[in-house]
């Protein structure tokens, strides 16, 4: 039983000294799966949008990559194109925030590897390297190194710098299509917070991206940047040469 305990805890902790300098502490498979298992309807949609603001290596966004893959298999595994556009759309919809940077190359590379598996099972000789970039590339736009706490990113010794945490917004348009819309991560939280939308007090570079639904009077969030829609194997080389 003792040799059991500590075999679960090294699975949970890279090193003592992390635990000790960030707190940092996996949670383990069981656990995961059972509280995706609270929520198990918006882990099978799609295009359903998950945030882990403290990811480590992807428990957590593994898991629901998985599912999400399991249902666009069940849905399009007949037809490659389909199944082709929703897997990424799947894998766009998932956003993970953490502190260490290695944490955050291994999250990355952990749920590439998830989708180019089922990938090539599904679509064998119709898979190709330009959607595979594309894929690389959304990942990491959507797993970034930060504070979750502070809402700003980090450097290499984990220090925040002035540049706050923003996260693009990836929609399909157009059958090949894909729409990008950045978003910064302090106004999306500061647009649904109950108490902020009851003080109405907000600084004034949070207020820059925010505006009121004349309906409703909620507070909407407005993106610091938003991009052509373009064919989604050529994000990488076309979003980066704006």
């Amino acid at each position: 039983m003792q040799c059991k305990k500590e075999k679960l805890m090294d699975n949970q902790i890279k090193s003592r000294e992390r635990v000790k300098e960030q707190g940092e502490v996996f949670t383990n498979e069981r656990e995961v799966k059972a509280m995706c298992d609270l929520v198990s309807q918006e882990c099978n949609r799609i295009d359903s949008r998950f945030l882990e603001p403290a990811c480590g290596d992807g428990n957590f966004l593994a898991e629901i990559l998985e599912r999400k893959l399991n249902r666009c298999k069940k849905l399009y595994k007949n037809n490659h194109y389909d199944y082709e556009r929703y897997s990424l759309l799947a894998i766009s919809s998932i956003y993970g925030v953490d502190i260490m940077k290695d944490n955050v190359e291994a999250c990355c590379d952990r749920l590439f590897n998830i989708w180019n598996k089922e990938y090539k099972t599904v679509c064998k000789k119709d898979c190709n390297d330009k959607t595979r970039s594309a894929v690389k590339y959304i990942l990491s736009q959507n797993i970034l190194c930060g504070n979750a706490l502070t809402l700003m990113c980090v450097d290499n010794n984990q220090h925040d710098t002035n540049i706050p945490i923003t996260f693009p917004e990836w929609s399909l348009v157009k059958g090949t299509s894909i729409k990008r819309r950045d978003f910064r991560l302090d106004v999306l939280l500061k647009a649904n917070d109950k108490q902020e939308k009851q003080n109405s007090l907000f600084d004034d570079e949070i207020s820059k991206y925010l505006t009121t639904n004349p309906v409703t009077g909620e507070y909407m969030p407005v993106p610091i940047k938003e991009y052509q829609a373009i064919n989604y194997q050529k994000i990488m080389e076309e979003i980066t040469n704006e």
